[in-house]
């Protein structure tokens, strides 16, 4: 057996309750320590371009873009200010005033980045977008938003949005980044010609930090999906959690893995290293797991920043894969998305040297929230603990009273945040009522379900509506899935409640082998005679059934209420940002 914790030392001279100038954390302090303008205003693109791009950091590559056939191309922060003041302007000639939304729908390339933080530059709400997204997903993305610009490569424009134009009135402007070489295309703006001659006069138009700023949609289990409004302000959230969540230091080479479309990707992936003034690694390219093992080598990447899936995605190519290849720049490695199994935690210290760091946030709080850091013990399968600024309570609910706290050391509840960090969501866009739903009184109601140990580690247990009741017992399904992973054959595995009319529900687990393994009889005995030892008969699956890969969102989480609806034949609700 492994052990149960980590032990570490704190080798970081970086106090996680702390500001750096040594005082107790605020988020006053940390306003002060960005340089948030006397007059109170705030805009996140100047806090981070403008300031680098006038100051000693100007020549430092902001973004290292690693294209699929390998070269490489390094935008200074410099180049990186004089674009978006370029792209801020030509969206001020086209008309374009604060608060207009922009959309951009696009691979890792240098045009998204560069939109924006051009669009935050003068005001505008920008709202990445998947690029694998397909037609309707796009469309009712724009139109609940009215957004009014969409900056698409043409390729894209041609297969998924042309046809679309006419369903979409509030959308005045198309610009293209010509991947064909076809030339123009009606109805759209070159925009790779427009930004050679719009003026780079610095383009920043006043903000403040209740202004939007961001739009991110997350899926809902059924119906349209959410659109959750972020502000300037989240800023603060995005540059404080980034040094005390992930250990970012100004020296570093950063890798955020997660696209810009997926909230993550945003905050961490532009936002957050820039600010910091650290140097990002993009790659362009879609996961490849030697790629993967050659980027963390070649470019000598000190903070790495991926997601469960993607791990579990190198431990199924086999150790043999890592063989020959050091990482002795590595210094931290994170992973979000969903909880992270204590199997892979442990397989990051066993084949790359450091365990992996999971931590906890959803698009409504716009940043990690909790986390494993860089000086605290681990316990494997711990989402971690609260960081400074954050206050977390375990909750119960009851129809018609008030919220139950749960104060007891593992006690299984709905984890809930009080509200005032500057991240969270304002709203969900035309949805008040939703919004509103998600509090209860000073508290944000995360609709997660966890327990809480005696030194303050945050478990998670399940969504609330993942949650199994079998025969008077509530079974998390993470833990099920967990013990599965340990099995040496199991590559994933996603575990639901089914229907049953003794126990109420029994559990019932999809189990996605490692490459070479075949499925037989005696394996699934086996796999039940594993969990059964390991979690008890009354938590241990009922059924399993073996599938040839589990269904995730692109962000990374394995949809179990998919597995659900697909098992009982029901309604699959909102699929749009499944891979």
């Amino acid at each position: 057996m492994r052990p149960t914790v980590i032990r570490k030392s704190p080798t970081h001279s970086r106090s996680a309750a702390a500001t750096s100038d040594g005082t107790a954390f605020s988020w006053a302090q940390v306003s002060r320590e960005l340089g948030v303008l006397p007059d109170g205003s705030l805009n996140m693109a100047y806090a981070a371009v403008d300031r680098h791009a006038h100051s000693v950091l100007a020549d430092k590559a902001a973004f290292r873009f690693l294209r699929p056939d390998g070269s490489a191309h390094a935008v200074s922060y410099r180049e990186l200010g004089t674009l978006t003041d370029r792209f801020g302007n030509l969206l001020k000639s086209l008309g374009f005033a604060k608060g207009d939304c922009v959309f951009v729908l696009c691979g890792r390339i240098c045009e998204l980045y560069v939109a924006v933080l051009g669009a935050l530059k003068i005001g505008a709400v920008a709202s990445p977008l998947f690029q694998a997204f397909g037609p309707e997903p796009i469309r009712s993305r724009i139109a609940l938003a009215g957004g009014k610009v969409l900056v698409t490569t043409a390729s894209t424009y041609q297969r998924k949005v042309a046809a679309l134009r006419a369903d979409l009135p509030s959308l005045e402007h198309v610009l293209l980044i010509d991947d064909l070489g076809g030339g123009p295309i009606p109805g759209t703006l070159d925009l790779q010609a427009l930004l050679l001659t719009a003026p780079d006069t610095p383009a920043l138009v006043a903000t403040g930090p209740e202004d939007p700023a961001l739009l991110h949609f997350t899926s809902g289990t059924t119906g349209m999906p959410k659109g959750a409004i972020h502000v300037h302000g989240a800023v603060l959230t995005h540059y404080a959690t980034a040094r005390t969540a992930l250990d970012l230091q100004p020296d570093d080479v950063f890798w955020c893995t997660a696209d810009p479309g997926w909230v993550t990707g945003t905050s961490y992936g532009i936002i957050a290293p820039l600010v910091l003034g650290v140097t990002s690694v993009v790659d362009e390219a879609e996961f490849d797991a030697a790629r993967w093992i050659h980027i963390l080598e070649t470019e000598r990447v000190n903070v790495w920043y991926t997601a469960p899936t993607a791990i579990r995605m190198l431990m199924k190519a086999g150790p043999e894969l890592f063989a020959g290849h050091r990482f002795p720049d590595l210094r931290f490695i994170a992973s979000v998305g969903e909880a992270l199994n204590p199997e892979a935690v442990w397989w990051g210290l066993d084949v790359l040297g450091r365990p992996i760091h999971d931590n906890w946030w959803q698009t409504e709080t716009g940043s990690i929230m909790i986390a494993n850091t860089a000086a605290q013990d681990i316990k494997p399968g711990s989402m971690g603990r609260p960081l400074p600024g954050i206050t977390a309570h375990v909750v119960r609910r009851h129809p018609g009273r008030p919220l139950e706290l749960l104060e007891a050391p593992g006690m299984v509840g709905e984890l809930a945040l009080k509200t005032g960090w500057p991240s969270m969501f304002r709203g969900y866009l035309d949805q008040p009522d939703r919004y509103a739903e998600c509090f209860a009184g000073p508290l944000y109601l995360s609709g997660d379900m966890v327990r809480r140990d005696a030194d303050g580690y945050y478990w998670f247990v399940g969504r609330r509506d993942d949650v199994i009741k079998s025969a008077g017992h509530l079974i998390g399904p993470f833990e099920v899935e967990s013990v599965l992973l340990e099995h040496p054959a199991v590559a994933e595995a996603g575990v639901i409640g089914k229907p049953d009319a003794l126990a109420g529900e029994i559990v019932k687990a999809f189990v996605a082998l490692r490459h070479g393994v075949v499925a037989t009889e005696a394996l699934r005995l086996e796999l039940m005679a594993h969990a059964r030892l390991r979690l008890g008969a009354a938590v241990a699956p009922k059924e399993i059934a073996f599938v040839g890969a589990l269904p995730h969102t692109r962000s990374g989480k394995i949809m179990r209420r998919l597995l659900k609806a697909r098992e009982l034949g029901l309604p699959e609700g909102d699929s749009s940002t499944l891979e």
